[in-house]
């Protein structure tokens, strides 16, 4: 297999766990699918912020064990972001606080975009910075997704330039059609929506993909949208046919399903 030079940019937490689990586990869209392109066996770049504290130190020890180079990790003062979360019976979570800590604000440099230019592709998570480094990749001509279901502020939710807009609608087809048919009006090159249980779909206005779910006992869903993009942007960067970017995408974020948290690690007590 071909080694790709793969970057995600943005965020990182801690995702806290409230009683009963009353664990904690490391995650963040960018993060995430920074480690999971890791394990598939691609040079994978973290760009982002974290704390000058015990959790910024724990993200950077988990991404370094998976393999995530960390030369443009940077640390801040301020604490690391967090994210408090309850699980249902169902293995469903929901979000109760989050806190972006050092997160928000953070900008890839000037020397640190002229890397970025440099990579095969590169993936957005949440960053609020009004799509400057969308804009500014796209026009260098550099392969770039974002995901747009993490980024809530409409001065964030640009997808002009995007070679991949990821979304996710739900279990609504109606829903997910209009949104896929949204992302390439507004300017993105590819569009690609989750649907929960009814799986994921993919267009660029002229081929159409659809696929569906792996059934799997569901532990818990944290981390499974972002493992899907990384499976998808994986195959796509091999150049696999769509159908086949989604279904690589629906088997990883089918196996995060199985285990808590983004990605494999033993957890921590709150």
């Amino acid at each position: 297999m071909t080694s790709f030079r793969l970057a995600a940019v943005g965020d990182n937490c801690i995702d806290r766990f409230r009683p009963p689990l009353a664990q904690s586990y490391v995650g963040g869209n960018a993060v995430n699918v920074a480690v999971q392109l890791a394990r598939l066996g691609h040079q994978s770049f973290y760009f982002g912020a974290v704390g000058r504290d015990p959790d910024g130190a724990k993200i950077r020890r988990l991404l370094h064990e998976n393999g995530v180079r960390l030369d443009h990790l940077q640390e801040s003062d301020g604490n690391t972001a967090y994210t408090d979360i309850d699980m249902t019976s169902a293995g469903d979570r929901i979000f109760v606080h989050e806190d972006f800590g050092v997160c928000a604000g953070y900008r890839p440099g000037r020397a640190e975009i002229e890397i970025l230019k440099t990579m095969d592709h590169v993936h957005i998570g949440w960053l609020d910075d009004g799509g400057a480094l969308r804009h500014a990749l796209s026009a260098a001509g550099v392969s770039v997704s974002q995901d747009v279901s993490v980024n809530a502020s409409v001065a964030h939710l640009g997808v002009e330039g995007l070679s991949i807009a990821f979304g996710s609608a739900g279990e609504n087809d109606t829903e997910a059609e209009r949104l896929a048919a949204d992302f390439l009006s507004r300017g993105a090159r590819l569009a690609v929506v989750t649907r929960g249980g009814r799986g994921s779909l993919a267009s660029d206005g002229k081929e159409r993909a659809s696929a569906g779910i792996r059934p799997v006992e569901v532990v818990d869903t944290t981390g499974a949208g972002d493992s899907f993009i990384a499976g998808f942007i994986a195959a796509r960067v091999e150049d696999r046919s769509l159908a086949e970017c989604l279904q690589a995408g629906r088997d990883l974020g089918s196996l995060t399903c199985t285990h808590i948290g983004g990605f494999p690690q033993d957890p921590q007590p709150l």
